[in-house]
Parts: C-alpha cells; structure tokens; sequence
C-alpha cells in the first residue's frame, strides 16, 4: 500500500539515547551489566519513588521474578484479571501455579473488588493477587489493597501499561509488594525490549538481580544453590531507556492530548464512548480506546477494517484468558456470581464492544483528523 502507515503505538527516539548508547560502546560495556544499568534502576526508582529496582529483559521476566520470590509454586493460588494481556497470567503456569480469573468493573476496566472479595469467599486466601493498570488506567488501589491487607495477601502490581499513572498521587506500581514495568517497543518509553522489577525493599530487588543473573553465589567457581534465569537487561538497551525516560512526561502529555482529541471528536456519536478513566488517578492514556454501545449495527471490525484499508493500524482490546483456550480449565470469578457463563461478564463485554485506536505520538494532525473522520464516517457523521 502506497499511503503511509499510521501506527498504533510505535517507538520515538529522541537522539539521547545514541550518547548513552556510544558510551557503553567506547568503554566496552555491552554485557548485561554496566553503568546504564546501574543509573537507569537508580534513575526508575527516583522517578517512581519506589526505592529500589532490578532492570530486567523483559517485563514478564519481572512478572516470573515476583512470583519466584513470594514463593509461589504448585498449587500455589493466584488472583489475577481476567482482562489483560497474556504475559500476566504466562508466568503463573511457568511456576506450576494456579490462576483463577477474576473479572473487570466498567469505572476503569481493571479488576473487579467485587469479584475479589468473592474469590476470597470462595477460594480463602491465596499465596498473592496480581493487579493490572489496564492501558495505563490505575485500577480501584484503595479498595484492592484493603481486601489484600485484611487477608493478609502481597499484591504484585503488573503496571507494564501505567509507567508515569499515578493514584492519588502517588506511581502506580508502588503500591504492592512487588510492581513490575515494561519497555516493550509499544510502551510510553521503550528500551526495545526490557522490563523493571521495583520494591520498597532492597531485599526483594536484591534476590531479582541475584536471580536474573543465573543465580550465581558469590564464590570464585561457578556455583549455584538455586535455579537462576538469564533474565538481566543488558547495558546497551539500559543506555535507550536512559535516554528514553528523560521524555516520559513529554510523552505522556501527547498521550493525553490524544485521549483528549478523541473524547472531544466523538461526543456527539451516542454510540460511542472512550475508556473510562480513574477519578482517583492521572492515567498515562497509553492506549486510547473506545466502546461501542450495545445494540449497535456498527461493530469494532467494521470500524478497524474502515481504517485497515487506510493503512491505519488499530488492535481489538485483549481478549480475557478465561476465553483463552489456554487457559479455559481454571476458575473465573465474576462480581454477579455469573460464574457458569463465561461469555456474560463485564471482561467479556468490553472485549466484544471495545477496540483501540492509535495513540503514536509521533501521530501528525492530518493522521488524527484521517482517523478520526475514518471513525466518523462509519456512524455517518
């Protein structure tokens, strides 16, 4: 196709990111260890307030560390949401453990209190509850965490979404025991691919690096008491995060202006309405989104196939993993007790109904009024 392609969320670089790159290749840094690394976990953990941090390959390999360090194993019960991307719940089945699948409320789209207290009710406690800042919307923090706290059970926040989210003023990811991020290329900064594990205890982060590294003990010969994992993000794609994480509030102001565009370019489609937002927070808008009203003959394929034919990239919101055929034999819990009907929920719904459209800040104001009279069109506006 000839027209350009506008992309849903795609990396911007900046040009710091090649002086921090040149100095780890000056001085030969290029292993899995250096002063990128060493300055982004302190660099992260000042923006974030979150004390300490381990710079990782990947956020998922934050996600596995977590568990791997409360201990969780076979048998061991996770609550989780149900919407959200795979790479939440992946790490759960790696350690042999149990997911079971707690459903989305309509304020944000994030986990349920409802539906976790009714998996507490059900199951007792489990040995931790996951929560996700769904496309950088901060979830219900004050109502999970008092569930959690009441049983006693650490909260690990899967905040890849919500890098610079706040709730209430405060990072999201430094809320629970243990919070993760992700530089994945489509995040609001990137380092290519990598990831951040934060705690307010050191001991925690600590016992990541110890462990990301192969989990070496500290004598001359290689020696190892416990299973490790070649999970350390490397000194070259520390220096792009460096680099990257000097623009994270530039960029999540356009996130916003982008939020905002949309939410003002179709008020007046009755059949249209974006992501709800956080009252309590200031969500990064990572992804803009939409839901389309119930009833409607307009459908999100045919508003992504309208803008497909534009070389416009958009993406359907995730799919829930009690849907996935992976993950289809464990438990989901629902707030209205409509557990035996996995198609009636509220993760089922905006699944069926939402889709997201593209947020690139790079995004010129001919791309957004392209879109957006694409979108229009559709509901013959």
């Amino acid at each position: 196709m000839d027209r350009k392609k506008i992309y849903l969320s795609s990396p911007t670089m900046h040009g710091e990111e090649q002086k921090f790159i040149k100095e780890a290749f000056d001085t030969n840094w290029v292993a899995p260890l250096g002063p990128n690394v060493d300055a982004l976990e302190k660099e992260m953990a000042e923006y974030t307030g979150a004390g300490h941090a381990s710079a990782l390959s990947a956020g998922t390999a934050a996600i596995h560390l977590a568990l791997r360090i409360l201990g969780i194993g076979e048998g061991d019960l996770v609550f989780t949401p149900s919407l959200t991307f795979s790479a939440t719940c992946n790490p759960i089945i790696y350690e042999k453990a149990t997911p079971v699948f707690i459903d989305s409320e309509y304020d944000t789209w994030n986990m349920s209190p409802q539906a976790l207290e009714r998996a507490f009710e059900k199951y007792g406690p489990p040995k931790a509850v996951m929560v996700v800042h769904l496309y950088g919307t901060p979830a219900k923090l004050d109502e999970i965490m008092a569930i959690c706290k009441k049983h006693n059970v650490p909260l690990i926040e899967d905040a890849a979404e919500s890098l610079s989210s706040t709730y209430k003023g405060k990072h999201t990811g430094t809320f629970g025991k243990i919070g993760i991020y992700s530089f994945n290329g489509n995040k609001i900064i990137t380092t290519s691919g990598g990831g951040m594990l934060v705690s307010d205890e050191e001991e925690i982060t600590k016992k990541a690096t110890f462990l990301s590294t192969q989990a070496r003990d500290p004598a001359r010969h290689y020696q190892h008491s416990q299973i490790g994992y070649n999970y350390r993000m490397s000194n070259i794609t520390a220096g792009i995060g460096r680099g990257q994480l000097l623009h994270l509030e530039e960029h999540k102001a356009i996130k916003k202006k982008i939020y905002e565009q949309y939410k003002k370019a179709f008020e007046d489609i009755e059949e249209l309405s974006m992501n709800p937002l956080n009252k309590d927070g200031d969500a990064n808008n990572w992804l803009s989104c939409v839901l389309i009203k119930e009833g409607s003959k307009i459908t999100p394929d045919i508003i992504m196939d309208a803008l497909q034919e534009l070389n416009i990239e958009s993406r359907p919101i995730w799919k829930p993993m009690h849907l996935q055929p992976v993950f289809e034999k464990y438990d989901f819990i629902t707030a209205d007790g409509s557990d035996k009907n996995p198609d009636h929920s509220v993760a089922a719904d905006i699944f069926k109904r939402g889709f997201c459209l593209p947020s690139d800040i790079k995004n010129t104001d001919e791309d957004m009024e392209l879109i957006i009279n694409t979108v229009r069109k559709c509901f013959n506006k």
